[in-house]
């Protein structure tokens, strides 16, 4: 991290030249202008402007129709772009580059965009925090190494792909030594960023990473994964590799995810500990998890924004199906980690490594505390093979699914907002408007000459 009056500093003595002013978008992809530095420093430190677009489009950067917050007969205009100067950072993997991250406000009463992602995260730590509490979370990052460049893949049309191995590297550390090229300046330059990279390991599939980030609270979390997200793509870029974050880029291969680890702190202490009840749950946190359990289909889409996320809910795949929990079983949506101990918390497995970790957190959080300002009961944990059980509630296994139970949310819609609600609920039809309207390949095949 730099503070502003470090970053002037290297500005003065030429050692950044160009500041990044980044916003996160809906899809939580980093949008926003190269400043020279000294024009940043100057001045674009207090404000920048952006088209408000960028808080409508989809993955294709199309403008569809259907938004309140803007449109064509609105005629597109402005918002805020309002650097946040505790933010800045160098990024050691572009040459002479810092970078910095900015609120969305409204150019004409400057408070925050709603249904921006920050915003929204922001919203929900600010309701746990008038309760005493501080959300603290760690996300996991799951993507894929492909042995082609994002340009050969594309101009193939997306076909033989090669992962960076041949087998399964799961903790396989002969085979990731070969991906050092690629793993080892993510690392490093992530953690010279300000990052608190712990580790990288392969994951069970060729080809396959996990990056694994400290805890920290729930918004610096959030900033953390978005860049080091970023910083991932950049890297393998350079390196003449593609990386992805598509859950499922084939059926016969086990997807992506990003698992999310909460839990709640008071004064320094994490309050979901209580060495005297089972397991070493506080009242607290049985009462957040049953939060959680209990929507869980409301908030699916925040875990799982696309068509291709709900390809990775597959029986023995550890994506889960069923919204229960169990206690380090990871056959369940939710898993107890750090049983009786001062690091207990709850991870949430359902989200997919295409997840927005801002809109994922806070999902989650909204969910959680509405499960405490009930005083909802925690059922026992399940234990076994989750995926063979019957009568318990399942995740929502298509988009459109998930559409349905957040447009009914009434939990999300009195945390959130009606406005929010309705922007991504339009967001998740969108999506399921262009998916509806292709021809895949799957069915030229099927019924090309036999239909």
């Amino acid at each position: 991290m730099m503070t502003f009056e470090e970053l002037k500093t290297a500005v003065a003595d030429g050692s950044i030249d160009t500041v990044l002013a980044c916003i996160v978008d809906m899809q939580g992809r980093l949008m926003g202008k190269r400043f020279v530095g000294h024009h940043f420093v100057d001045s674009a430190y207090e404000e920048t402007h952006c088209c408000n677009y960028l808080l409508a489009t989809d993955l294709e950067m199309g403008t569809p129709d259907g938004y309140a917050s803007t449109s064509w007969q609105e005629g597109y205009g402005d918002y805020i772009m309002k650097p946040d100067l505790g933010t800045i950072r160098p990024v050691p993997w572009l040459e002479g580059t810092a970078l910095v991250l900015c609120d969305v406000l409204d150019h004409h009463h400057h408070k925050d965009v709603e249904h921006s992602p920050r915003a929204i995260l922001k919203k929900q730590v600010a309701r746990a925090e008038a309760m005493g509490l501080s959300p603290v979370t760690a996300t996991e990052l799951e993507f894929f190494l492909f042995e082609k460049s994002l340009k050969e893949i594309a101009a193939s049309g997306y076909r033989d792909m090669a992962p960076i191995s041949g087998y399964n590297e799961d903790y396989h550390i002969f085979q990731t030594t070969k991906e050092e090229h690629v793993m080892r300046p993510l690392r490093n330059h992530l953690y010279a960023a300000g990052i608190p990279v712990e580790n990288t390991k392969g994951e069970a599939e060729a080809g396959q990473e996990e990056l694994n980030i400290k805890y920290a609270e729930a918004m610096l979390t959030a900033d953390h994964h978005t860049i080091a997200k970023h910083a991932t793509k950049e890297i393998a870029w350079q390196q003449g590799h593609a990386a992805s974050f598509i859950p499922k880029w084939r059926p016969d291969r086990v997807g992506s995810s990003s698992h999310v680890h909460q839990s709640m702190w008071k004064d320094g202490q994490n309050v979901f500990f209580d060495a005297d009840k089972p397991h070493g749950m506080s009242d607290l946190m049985r009462s957040y998890v049953a939060g959680q359990i209990k929507y869980a289909s409301d908030l699916t889409y925040f875990l799982a924004p696309y068509v291709n996320s709900y390809k990775r809910f597959q029986k023995g795949s550890f994506a889960p199906t069923k919204a229960v929990w169990s206690v380090d079983n990871r056959t369940a949506a939710f898993r107890l980690c750090g049983e009786g101990t001062k690091a207990v918390r709850i991870e949430c497995r359902i989200g997919g490594s295409d997840l927005n970790p801002y809109l994922a957190m806070a999902a989650l959080i909204a969910a959680g505390l509405a499960g405490v300002e009930e005083g909802l009961e925690l059922a026992e944990p399940l234990q076994g093979d989750v995926y063979e059980m019957e009568g318990v509630t399942d995740v929502p296994h298509t988009l459109r699914e998930a559409t349905e139970t957040l447009r009914n949310s009434t939990m999300l819609r009195a945390a959130m907002g009606d406005w929010v609600v309705n922007h991504y609920t339009r967001a998740a039809e969108v999506e399921q408007e262009e998916f509806d309207n292709a021809v895949t390949d799957w069915e030229l095949a099927r019924g090309f000459e036999r239909a």
